[in-house]
């Protein structure tokens, strides 16, 4: 028999008051010590791997937060989230269609004066731009005042998509961590991609595209140094997506297309052909109506925030007889590959829908370019398989698959990225039958695509403000890089005489101080010379008359820093 134990058997001592704070201390202690290894010597790949894993779940957060955003406003203000919105505001009365978009403009129109010095929305083309000239920083007060105002845009009626301002979004939660570790460019970067690919995937639930979009797009490279980590937010941001909504797809097809397979692959690869066409058209669009917009408002002097406003106006107008433009567009997009929309409603609604977006995004109201692609895209595809199926039924399958075929060779052509768009068309569909036909149209409308722009809309989004970043490390590097480094001044026992170098400035061949290396290298091709003069900047009160020079840049130093620029780029690339 056990004996009991009884009730004046010694007890453990009581715990003290403040029990807790030795551990506690240890806890931070270590923590802190471990923040500042990382911020001395860099995080190890066990350490990084854990702020990879961070990261994702932080970026899936907030592209979470960014979704459920969009479709709480949408459900208060039409009564339906983006699968039935358009449905929705078919019964609403057309005042509430035209006022809504108006009053979203507005409040995004004051929301870009107040907190951007440009009014203008970032997206993915910031996000490349900070990848490659920034250390993979980005900017946060702006990021976030675009997320907000995105987020008004999309869920007042704004036709445009998620993506952009997620991925951005995305860019501000690395830049916090960089800058807390004070990360190196190389680890910003990569702490860049991994945010951006929990991102994505947490948007679209689709894991492996989001991974590979981080590399294709915003890296633009595939070093094997970045894989893991980014693979590892790629599944954390998946994760956070399917804890909220499961393993469903984005859409659910009503069947598996059929495939008539080889016979049937010359028509996929000319919808490729005529998908790069409507891409490119649709950038155009776009294009063209922000340049409008600008010649608008410098013409006229009206205030900046008023610009959005009119923008809106427009989308109230276009909404009322046409409410498929409202929002992201996914139940349209659903109706063409289930191929419950006819040849020439299609042909209309992608022509509406392609002024809606230019007016949306020509107009700074804010959001993405890619899911409008999908919208164009299925409709696209779905318009050639009905013609091209009626003139040669016995050879052909399913009018479905040209709508999926359609979908993702239109998004590949705008995004300039084949590779993660096809992969995201199978992952938002579940369809991997019909992975040769996407790949057919994907390919070829990418090859023509990147021809009739600079590669893709991002990558034009920069050329047309001076970024070239296109055109490889090789231009973008000297437009970044600054002479201040390589400047020897005059009197140390490297540099010329001081008489020298004030010769060469009597010549007209001078450096002014801060400039960047590729047009140092341009005066140094123009003058011939073995070194120049280096001069403050000019008052520009006094602008006749030039600073004596206080230091010269040897030509040698110029290119033994753009040598070395480029081995490290390479070594990034390839390590």
């Amino acid at each position: 028999m056990t004996r009991k134990p009884s009730d004046d058997r010694p007890q453990p001592p009581a715990p003290a008051a403040g029990w807790w704070r030795p551990t506690f201390s240890y806890v931070t202690g270590r923590c802190g010590g471990a923040l500042r290894i990382m911020r001395e010597r860099g995080p190890s790949q066990m350490q990084f791997w854990f702020l990879a894993l961070l990261i994702g779940i932080g970026a899936g957060l907030a592209a979470l937060g960014f979704r459920l955003g969009i479709s709480a406003l949408q459900r208060a203000i039409y009564g339906a989230d983006d699968l039935t919105l358009a449905t929705a505001a078919e019964r609403l009365p057309w005042y509430w269609v035209l006022v809504v978009p108006v009053i979203g403009g507005l409040v995004v129109g004051l929301i870009l004066d107040r907190f951007t010095p440009d009014a203008r929305v970032r997206a993915v083309a910031d996000v490349i731009e900070g990848a490659a000239l920034d250390g993979g920083r980005v900017e946060t007060r702006e990021g976030l005042a675009s997320a907000a105002a995105s987020l008004i845009t999309l869920g007042t009626g704004g036709s445009s998509g998620r993506e952009g301002p997620v991925v951005h979004l995305a860019g501000v939660v690395s830049t916090a961590v960089a800058k807390r570790i004070k990360a190196s460019p190389m680890t910003g970067r990569d702490l860049l991609g991994c945010a951006v690919a929990g991102a994505v995937a947490a948007s679209f639930n689709a894991p492996i595209a989001g991974a590979l979009f981080a590399h294709e797009v915003v890296l633009r490279h595939f070093a094997l140094h970045a894989f893991a980590p980014i693979a590892i937010s790629a599944v954390a941001g998946t994760v956070i997506n399917r804890l909220e909504f499961g393993g469903l797809t984005e859409f659910n097809l009503p069947q598996q297309a059929d495939l008539a397979f080889y016979v049937e692959l010359p028509a996929f690869m000319l919808l490729g052909l005529v998908s790069a066409l409507v891409a490119a058209a649709l950038m155009s669009a776009i294009f063209r109506a922000d340049r409008v917009g600008n010649w608008l408002m410098a013409r006229t002097g009206w205030p900046r925030w008023l610009r959005p406003t009119i923008a809106g106006l427009a989308l109230g107008l276009i909404a009322i007889p046409f409410p498929h433009i409202i929002g992201v567009g996914y139940e349209t997009t659903a109706a063409a590959l289930s191929g419950r929309i006819g040849a020439a409603q299609a042909v209309l609604f992608a022509v509406v829908k392609a002024i809606a977006v230019a007016i949306t995004l020509g107009g700074r109201m804010g959001g993405g370019v890619f899911s409008p692609a999908l919208v164009m895209g299925s409709l696209t595809g779905l318009t050639f398989g009905i013609i091209s199926t009626a003139m040669l039924p016995e050879l052909s399958g399913s009018v479905d698959i040209y709508a999926f075929a359609g979908m993702g060779a239109v998004g590949a052509a705008v995004l300039g990225a084949p590779i993660s768009t096809a992969l995201i068309i199978f992952e938002m569909t579940g369809n991997w039958q019909t992975g040769i036909a996407v790949m057919a149209s994907v390919s070829l409308s990418s090859a023509l695509a990147s021809r009739l722009v600079n590669r893709s809309f991002f990558l034009t989004q920069l050329e047309r403000r001076d970024v070239h970043i296109a055109e490889g490390p090789q231009v973008w590097l000297p437009q970044k890089m600054r002479i201040t480094a390589l400047i020897r001044r005059l009197g140390d026992e490297n540099a010329p005489s001081p008489d020298l170098a004030r010769n060469l400035m009597d010549g007209g061949a001078v450096l002014i101080e801060g400039m960047a290396l590729d047009r140092a290298l341009a005066e140094f091709d123009r003058s011939g010379a073995a070194f120049l003069p280096v001069i403050a900047a000019p008052d520009p009160q006094d602008a006749d008359t030039l600073p004596e020079p206080f230091g010269v840049v040897y030509h040698v130093d110029a290119l033994r820093a753009l040598n070395q620029a480029l081995s490290e780029t390479a070594a990034e690339e390839h390590g």
